[in-house]
């Protein structure tokens, strides 16, 4: 139980709920523990008027029932006794009959509304628990540096926040209330029991001790199955998220048939632990139904021989039949609770499991806000923790303020790595970056990356209309959603759309060309008009020309701006202030555009390569037309 000890922060904060469910449950179970004496009544007073019918040659007095007595202290008028005579016999046993029918209907009626407001008491409870906890979750996965998620696949977070949280709240809402509901009522009903007769309630709930020692034992391995359960699960959505993310890429090689295939096997496995589950959990109600069985029969045979040895009335033993079958229900779902507790405590430590881990990414305690100044890399090196790759090597510039920097290498050289540490998406492992004369660890994240305009390699776009996209949640005008568009030369192509600006797009942009996806991206870093713009390769799906417009409306925007560009295209960052070549996540030669042409290393081959490249696309574009 220590991993569900984490909820009760949340039993804390709605105590309210919590203690006026338990009340309500309290005052509905004297209501049912109640109801059984009126049956036991209603025996006994059978009992002696079938006594008396023999003696009514003159009237009879027999004490009324004790339901009646209790009446009587509140209302006096209400008779004590009853009277008997030859000519009233028959409608006094059919009126005290039908009195005792309506006191035993009311209870259960007066019962029932109880029932009804505790459980909004204690289930409305555990949906506002439900809301916190997938609120705490949600917020954590927000909080997280993306190493995390590079770790964690989608489908198992996913299924932490839906599947977890439901079996969590299962056990703060109806295993909360059957367990005080069994724990009250059990209590209840063995003070009535005992003050009877001592002998006959230890004989009724001898087989008790057995059942709690069934459930301690089954406990562990529905523990254990239940954890199986659990992963094979988050399993299971993963495949399922990853195939329908890549369903493109699935259906252009052929993998269909393999995928499921796969979703099959793992289906299968999942099947099994279920299966393997469910049978355990099906040994609970059987032994307790057989259980409490056991109980009746002893009481009705122990309670017998008291009855004939004139220590107990008839109705005694009715009223305990009654007693055991009143338990019965709360007791059949010990096993379930039981499940439920223990499914919840699988999922508790789940959520627990990353609810617990600490960002590497933080505001340290005297985190300042951003200002406005040069970046400068002081001997930056990182090396990703997973694969224990070193992706930048001992890397060391300075990006003028209001400057334009260009970065450019090979694939896999770094260029992308350090894109991420400038609006700290991860943090250096060796050295430090500095805005400003300010260590980046030292300015909160939240200013830093309200001052930067950042278009990814790794283009994302919602399942939202083109218009929020741009302004992601901003409350932008229409001119400056249409400005920024324009600015990234895909205006155009959004007003060739019917919907225009309100297009709604696909999952992840689907309907969208790669080249219209990236330009979206861009359009979206020049929104809010950042201090600071960081280009990491994003004209990489757009033809030379459109990428001259592009670059030519960004000159302007850029003017003044401290800008980062990462391209693999020199025509891309040939105008930057300064250009850094990088090669294996090192620099190896820096410069402007003329200066690492005469340096006639990496990059002017590169240049020359790119130069021939174009040149031949032009002459097959002429031989095309022609």
């Amino acid at each position: 139980m220590k991993n569900l000890a984490q909820l009760n922060k949340y039993f804390w904060k709605y105590r309210g709920r919590l203690f006026a469910g338990f009340f309500l449950i309290f005052l509905g179970n004297i209501f049912s523990v109640y109801a059984p004496v009126v049956v036991r009544d209603g025996i006994d007073f059978l009992a002696d008027a079938l006594r008396v019918k023999n003696e009514l040659e003159s009237p009879q007095n027999i004490a009324a029932p004790s339901s009646f007595q209790f009446i009587h202290s509140w209302f006096s008028d209400f008779p004590a006794t009853i009277h008997f005579t030859q000519e009233n016999y028959a409608s006094t046993v059919v009126k005290i009959g039908l009195l005792l029918a309506g006191l035993y209907i009311l209870m259960f009626i007066v019962k029932g509304i109880f029932l009804f407001y505790q459980r909004q008491a204690l289930i409305v409870m555990s949906r506002h628990i439900e809301y916190d906890i997938k609120n705490s979750v949600y917020a954590k996965y927000q909080e997280l540096d993306s190493t995390f998620y590079k770790r964690n696949r989608t489908g198992d977070l996913m299924n932490r926040i839906s599947e977890d949280v439901n079996r969590v709240r299962m056990y703060v809402g109806p295993a909360v209330m059957y367990t005080l509901n069994l724990l009250v009522l059990l209590v209840m009903c063995i003070v009535v029991m005992l003050q009877i007769d001592v002998e006959l309630t230890l004989y009724t709930l001898s087989p008790l001790p057995f059942m709690m020692i069934l459930i301690f034992y089954v406990s562990k391995t529905i523990n254990k199955k239940t954890e199986l359960v659990q992963q094979q699960q988050s399993r299971l959505s993963a495949i399922v998220q990853e195939s329908i993310s890549g369903i493109r890429i699935l259906k252009a090689f052929g993998r269909e048939s393999s995928y499921s295939t796969s979703f099959t096997e793992e289906s299968e496995h999942y099947k099994k632990k279920q299966l393997e589950l469910v049978r355990t959990d099906a040994l609970f109600m059987p032994v307790i139904v057989i259980l409490v069985g056991l109980s009746t029969i002893l009481t009705v045979y122990v309670g017998a021989h008291k009855v004939m040895n004139g220590e107990l009335s008839p109705g005694v033993i009715v009223q305990f039949v009654f007693y055991v079958n009143i338990l019965t229900w709360p007791f059949a779902v010990v096993g379930w609770v039981t499940s439920l507790v223990l499914k919840a405590e699988a999922s508790q430590a789940r959520i627990n499991e990353f609810l617990n881990t600490s960002s590497s990414i933080y505001d340290s305690e005297n985190a300042q806000n951003w200002k406005s100044g040069d970046i400068v890399f002081n001997h930056v090196s990182y090396t990703y923790p997973d694969s224990g790759i070193a992706a930048l090597q001992d890397i060391t510039f300075t990006v003028p303020e209001g400057k334009t920097i260009g970065v450019i290498g090979r694939t896999g050289s770094g260029k992308s790595t350090l894109a991420q540490l400038i609006p700290r998406m991860i943090d250096p492992t060796q050295g430090s970056i500095h805005i400003a004369g300010t260590d980046a660890r030292d300015i909160t994240t939240s200013s830093l990356r309200a001052h930067i305009g950042y278009a990814p390699q790794e283009v994302f776009l919602f399942s939202d209309t083109i218009r929020n996209n741009i302004s992601f949640g901003r409350e932008a005008a229409m001119e400056e959603i249409s400005a920024a568009a324009r600015a990234a030369d895909v205006e155009d192509s959004i007003q060739s759309f019917p919907s225009s600006y309100e297009t709604l797009l696909g999952e992840r942009g689907i309907n969208l060309s790669g080249g219209q996806k990236q330009r979206i991206s861009i359009a979206r870093a020049l929104i809010n008009n950042p201090h600071i713009l960081l280009f990491d390769d994003c004209l990489s799906a757009v033809d030379t020309h459109t990428e001259d417009r592009i670059i030519r409306n960004l000159r302007l925007i850029m003017k003044g701006k401290t800008s980062i560009v990462i391209a693999h295209r020199i025509s891309t960052v040939k105008d930057a202030d300064l250009i850094i070549y990088l090669d294996q996540g090192r620099i190896t030669e820096q410069g402007t555009h003329d200066e690492l042409l005469n340096l006639n290393g990496s990059y002017a081959s590169l240049h020359r390569k790119q130069l021939l490249e174009e040149s031949l696309d032009e002459e097959n574009s002429q031989g095309t037309n022609e």
